[in-house]
């Protein structure tokens, strides 16, 4: 006999978790089904927590933020520093995996660990450790299964020291020269981790700049960070090759580079965990990386099954996710409260520094011919980025010419992914540059970045944008 759900969700992750506590806090009984003996998915037990983690105890271990301001170099012992960061991430990532258990059990949700897969009539077949089947009937099906590293044929992961990112989370040995392949947000972080570790670290690219999807400024300014930070850039390389010969890998690039790495990270995108679950025969389509196609309600082409999360690709952020699992059962139940997802999500990538957004970049509000300007408040003028030892980056505004109305919100900073919060209730409510103006910040905060971001912003619309008559930095 088949153990009946109002809701069963397959995947414990950011979406899997919300979804199903939406359910069961409007008094709907659900189980959900992971094959990970703790919940939390991919962002807690290898991707964004642990990375997370990796980045502050870097920071913490190396000094890093202090090296410049107070001389200090640090010569710690490479396995001594591992093992500070091995074990931080572990220490972090229980914690929060006995978080996400918390908030099950608080809503009385049926935690199964198993492989699932799809059967007839919305049915759920478990297959449990001990060789024992579990049969569940559900209303709703959620599939929230998440991703996992694109792993394509040509990169040689059997070799011990070429990873992708999750395999990165268990080095045993700190590399002294790494090469990270890629230009997203995962290789950005990674290679600015290890570069502050003090790894010779090479990220090579085929596109010809880091994040493509971020504003440009942001972007060059990124590259240029790194650069001083010790990392080398090779952008616009095409693809690169990976072979071991001699003992040693090698990885050639088109455009002639040879590198000799110790160690190889391959960090270009993600594919869906779809395999096995049967989805395909239930009606569902999915995409060439297995991802999973769905309307704006995050409804299949299955009837009654649902998906949510990184398994339907970008954004692929957790923050995303969870509202994307809240919208979905709110639609498949008809609940009256969450019905669309944030159209104006921020986006952080944790590296060093940081670079968060929020809104239209300065290209996008030019393709679509809208009369724009900015404003830039540089930290380098900021007296607390001065005081941390890190003033890189600046706040940049794109706001409409003709009413000054905000329109996206760009940093460069240590802290960015909690400043950019600032930015995007300001666009959300439709305002304009004048409130950063009128609003007081305390001082010193890296937040003032945004008030003389609107005072330039100000002075360019006064002198016509001929920038060659405004300073770079307004002491209004």
């Amino acid at each position: 006999m088949a153990e009946r759900y109002d809701l069963v969700v397959i995947g414990a992750g950011p979406a899997g978790e919300k979804g199903a506590a939406q359910a069961a806090y409007f008094g709907k009984r659900v189980a959900v089904i992971d094959r990970r003996p703790h919940p939390g998915g991919a962002p807690v037990a290898s991707t964004g927590i642990p990375t997370k983690t990796l980045r502050e105890t870097a920071l913490y271990v190396t000094g890093f933020r202090n090296r410049d301001v107070y001389g200090l170099s640090l010569e710690l012992d490479r396995e001594a520093v591992l093992e500070h960061l091995m074990s931080r991430k572990s220490e972090v990532r229980h914690t929060m995996e006995r978080a996400v258990e918390d908030n099950l059990r608080r809503h009385g949700i049926r935690y199964i660990q198993g492989e699932a897969s799809l059967g007839h009539d919305r049915t759920v077949r478990v297959a449990l450790d001990d060789g024992e089947q579990l049969s569940l009937q559900a209303e709703i099906i959620l599939i929230a299964s998440g991703s996992r590293p694109f792993r394509p044929s040509g990169v040689p992961f059997d070799d011990p020291d070429v990873h992708d990112s999750e395999e990165i989370l268990e080095i045993r040995e700190l590399p002294a020269r790494m090469a990270v392949i890629g230009g997203g947000p995962v290789a950005c972080e990674y290679a600015s981790i290890f570069t502050a570790l003090g790894t010779d670290v090479t990220l090579i690219d085929a596109a010809d700049r880091l994040l493509p999807f971020m504003d440009e400024e942001i972007s060059r300014l990124l590259a240029e960070t790194f650069e001083r930070m010790g990392m080398r850039l090779v952008l616009g390389a095409g693809v690169a090759t990976i072979e071991r010969s001699d003992g040693g890998l090698r990885v050639r690039v088109e455009n002639g580079d040879v590198l000799l790495p110790e160690q190889v990270l391959f960090a270009a995108g993600r594919s869906g965990n779809t395999e096995g679950l049967g989805l395909e025969e239930r009606g569902a389509e999915l995409d060439a990386r297995g991802r999973i196609k769905v309307d704006e309600h995050f409804q299949t082409a299955a009837e009654g099954i649902y998906a949510a999360g990184d398994v339907i690709g970008p954004p692929a952020l957790a923050s995303v996710s969870m509202e994307q699992g809240r919208v979905a059962v709110c639609h498949a139940f008809g609940f009256p409260f969450k019905e669309t997802v944030d159209p104006l999500p921020p986006f952080a990538v944790y590296s060093i520094p940081e670079a968060a957004m929020v809104g239209l970049t300065e290209e996008a509000a030019r393709a679509r011919q809208v009369e724009h300007e900015v404003g830039r408040g540089w930290f380098a003028g900021n007296a607390r980025a001065t005081i941390s030892g890190f003033p890189e980056g600046l706040v940049k505004l794109v706001f409409r010419r003709e009413d000054k109305a905000l329109l996206g919100v760009h940093i460069l900073s240590e802290s960015a992914s909690e400043l950019i919060h600032i930015g995007q209730a300001v666009v959300h409510a439709g305002g304009t540059i004048d409130r950063f103006i009128h609003t007081t910040f305390c001082a010193p905060t890296r937040s003032e970045a945004y008030k003389y971001a609107a005072y330039d912003g100000l002075q360019r619309l006064a002198a016509g944008s001929d920038t060659s008559t405004i300073a770079a930095s307004s002491g209004l």
